[in-house]
This record gives C-alpha cells, sequence and structure tokens, in this order.
C-alpha cells in the first residue's frame, strides 16, 4: 500500500492510496466467500460454482463493492496512521482505477483537525472575583431553616393575608376559553412567593374560605408560549381553605432540632464555614474560566464546521438524557418553551464552539508542555467516578478497572486537560 498527501484548504486532505494488485485480488476473493452464497447457477449447487463462472455470469463487478469495503476498512486506517493525519468526520472515497489483476487506486478526501496557533498563555494577569461571607447571607439561610421546620395550622378565622396559604381550585381562560396547563386542583399557594404570574396573589388577599373570585393577570412578554406571551387571562378562583404558617423561634432549639449544635451560636458559625467554603470553590472555579476564556482570546484556530456540529449534537444528547431524568423528552420540551429542533441547535452553536476551541486549545498545550498521565492517575480518577456511581468501597477497585477499561480514552483526556488548565492557573497573576 502506498499513500499520497494532498493538502486541500479548509482543513481538508486528500489521500490518494494504492493497493498492490495481488493484494487487491485478495480482497475479491474475500468478497466472493461472502457472497458465493447468493448467486444461482444453472448445474451448479448454490454456493458451489467457482468464482470463474461467477465473474462469467454476472459480470466482474459483482464482486467489486464488497470488496472495495473490505479494502478501504483494512488501508484507509493505516494510511491515516502512518501519515499522522487526524480525521473529524468520515471520509468521502472516490474510486481511481479497479479491476481484477490491477493495482487499485482511491482517493479519501476527509477534514481533519485544525492547525493550533496558541499565543501568550504564561504570565497573563487575569481578573479575580472574590465573595464575602455577609450577615445577611446568614441571616437568609436561617430564615430558610425556619420556613422548612415551620408548623402549619389550619385557619379557622379571617381572611387571606401575605404569608398565609391559600388552598383554592382554579381555571384560566382566554378570550372565554380554557387553555392548557391553566387548571389545578386543591392547590396550596403561599402568598407573597411570588408563585403565580403578575398580582395573582395579591388579588386573593382579603378573601374568605368559601369566596370565589375572578382574578384577571397578564402574561409577562417573554412567558416561553407563544399562545400566552403578553396575554391577558381570566382565572376563576375558589378558596378551598386557609392555612397560615408558625415559624419557629431563632434560638439554640431551633440550632439542636435543625443540626448536631446544641447552641444558635455554633449554628451561625458552621453556616459562615460552610459559605466560605462554597465561596471559595466559587472563585476558583470562575478563576479557572476566566483563565481559560483569555488564553483562548490569544489563539487562533481555523474550526472546522463539521466539528461545531458534532459538539450541538452531543449537546442535544446531553438534554435528552437530563430531560429523561426528569420524566420528560425532546419533543415535550420543544413544546413547552415554543422551540423546534433547529432553534435549539442555533442556540447551542456558540457554546458548541467555545467548547470544540478549548478543549483543541488545551490538546495543543499539553503537547507542547509533554504532558501526559500514568496509569495511577487514571485508576484514580476512575475511583472519583466509581464512587459518585455509589460503589461500595469493597469493590472500588474492581469498578474501576471495569471504568478505565470502557473509559479509558476519554479519562485519559480528561486528566491531561486538568494538567493543562493547572498549568495556565498556576502560571497566571490573579488581579483584583
Amino acid at each position: 500500500m502506498n499513500a499520497k498527501v494532498e493538502k486541500l484548504e479548509n482543513n481538508v486532505v486528500k489521500l490518494e492510496i494504492s493497493v498492490e494488485t495481488e493484494k487487491f485480488n485478495d480482497y475479491l476473493k474475500k468478497s466472493f466467500k461472502k457472497n458465493s452464497k447468493k448467486f444461482n447457477i444453472p448445474g451448479f449447487r448454490k454456493g458451489k460454482a467457482p468464482i470463474s463462472i461467477i465473474k462469467k455470469y454476472y459480470g466482474e463487478g459483482v464482486l467489486y463493492e464488497d470488496a472495495v469495503n473490505f479494502c478501504c476498512d483494512d488501508t484507509y486506517p493505516k494510511a491515516i496512521e502512518e501519515n499522522d493525519i487526524k480525521p473529524v468526520d468520515y471520509p468521502k472515497i472516490d474510486i481511481v482505477n479497479i479491476g481484477e489483476n490491477q493495482e487499485f487506486v482511491y482517493t479519501a478526501t476527509v477534514t481533519v483537525k485544525p492547525e493550533v496557533k496558541l499565543g501568550d498563555y504564561k504570565g497573563l494577569e487575569v481578573k479575580k472575583a472574590t465573595y464575602e461571607v455577609k450577615d445577611e447571607d446568614i441571616e437568609n439561610e436561617l430564615k430558610s431553616m425556619q420556613q422548612k421546620n415551620a408548623r402549619i395550622e389550619t385557619k379557622e378565622e379571617g381572611t387571606i393575608e401575605k404569608g398565609n396559604i391559600a388552598i383554592i381550585d382554579f381555571e384560566g381562560f382566554m378570550d372565554g376559553k380554557s387553555f392548557e396547563g391553566g387548571e389545578g386542583k386543591d392547590y396550596e399557594l403561599e402568598i407573597g412567593s411570588g408563585t403565580f404570574i403578575d398580582n395573582f396573589e395579591d388579588q386573593l388577599i382579603g378573601l374568605n374560605k368559601g369566596e370565589e373570585k375572578d382574578v384577571i393577570v397578564k402574561f409577562p412578554e417573554e412567558y416561553g408560549r407563544e399562545e400566552l406571551n403578553g396575554k391577558e387571562a381570566t382565572f376563576k378562583v375558589t378558596i378551598k381553605g386557609i392555612k397560615i404558617k408558625e415559624l419557629p423561634d431563632l434560638d439554640d432549639e431551633l440550632a439542636k432540632d435543625v443540626s448536631e449544635f446544641d447552641t444558635l451560636d455554633e449554628l451561625k458559625a458552621d453556616i459562615k464555614k460552610k459559605m466560605e467554603e462554597s465561596n471559595k470553590a466559587k472563585e476558583k472555579r470562575e478563576f479557572e474560566e476566566a483563565v481559560i476564556e483569555t488564553v483562548s482570546e490569544n489563539t487562533t484556530i481555523d474550526i472546522p464546521q463539521v466539528m461545531i456540529d458534532k459538539e450541538v449534537d452531543n449537546m442535544l444528547k446531553d438534554l435528552e438524557m437530563r430531560l429523561k431524568y426528569q420524566g420528560l423528552d425532546l419533543e415535550s420540551y420543544y413544546k413547552y418553551t415554543n422551540n423546534t429542533e433547529e432553534k435549539v441547535k442555533e442556540y447551542m452553536k456558540d457554546t458548541a464552539e467555545k467548547r470544540v476551541k478549548t478543549d483543541l486549545m488545551l490538546e495543543q498545550i499539553a503537547k507542547v508542555e509533554k504532558l501526559d498521565a500514568d496509569e495511577g492517575e487514571l485508576l484514580s480518577k476512575a475511583k472519583e467516578m466509581a464512587k459518585q456511581y455509589g460503589t461500595e468501597d469493597d469493590k472500588l477497585e474492581k469498578t474501576a478497572k471495569l471504568i478505565l477499561g470502557a473509559q479509558g480514552n476519554l479519562l485519559k483526556i480528561e486528566v491531561v486537560n486538568q494538567k493543562a488548565i493547572d498549568l495556565l492557573v498556576n502560571n497566571s497573576k490573579a488581579v483584583a
């Protein structure tokens, strides 16, 4: 086999691959072996006719299709490996010369990974955000604990007030006709929570149990459903009951009920500590993202469209998987958000392009800096994944090795990319 490489425009490479006559004859024999039982020739049992008779009866070309497939499947991967070509798509195959006792020649035209021109990626000044824990943050967390531990009681007398929970039946109408998703039974609505649109909740204040009211509201302009966006609707509401929420006092007793601490001061200190840890993690994550963005701006890559399209497809598959966990599918998602697959893909394009550029950039930095991952690092990463799957400690090693066997290449890319990110961060200067 011999391969000539020609670089075309737009990250496209054309290989002209020549296969020796004897070798191609072997592929013809393999094709004959596969297809012999398909041929029905008078005087021969099915599958017993010799190759010479079949070619005479059906023509020499009857064996070409599978012979070409066998040949390309064997020779194309060898050609791209020998010439260090990194395809990002399937090749377009064109036959140049074919025939028994002839050299087989074909071309494979394929889009390849683009050249990555790195700019400055060390010694960069990058803005780093800092987040402080304020007293009001701690107080808000305590209030949330109060809400979660509130005691709900039926309000025997009096009307609906802000903070009460109204138990309602409702049905929405637009232009005198009810609409999908506008109906509810025995719905518990906390007044003032902002759960319902416009001033729906405020219009219930002052009503008694058993009363009915037409509540008129206007949907937001970008509500998410074309038939409702910016439209006025009337909801017929019946008050089925009223509940009041009694909040516990912010004291040591609450601390004992909601935590392992004996005093409110200890609980506050723990809340502050956890918030500080969360803020540090957020600062680290955002600084990494800012460093990557800065280095990316200094990097030049002519990204083939096929790579962006593939990443969009991957993002769509991820979305579909997340929706399944919520009991939804893509068609329902498109309906509820007034979208189509084409619109969603269009929204995803910018993000997909950034992801592809980042991956190519990190790969090139790893290559320049000679970054790699050894077996120990890969096994450690696989163990992290196994723990995320809820694997028990005594089965961790075995599960990690299975993960490594199935996803070894992906794990290596992840580990090496993280090393590249760490290198960039460690060689950047944080500025306020």
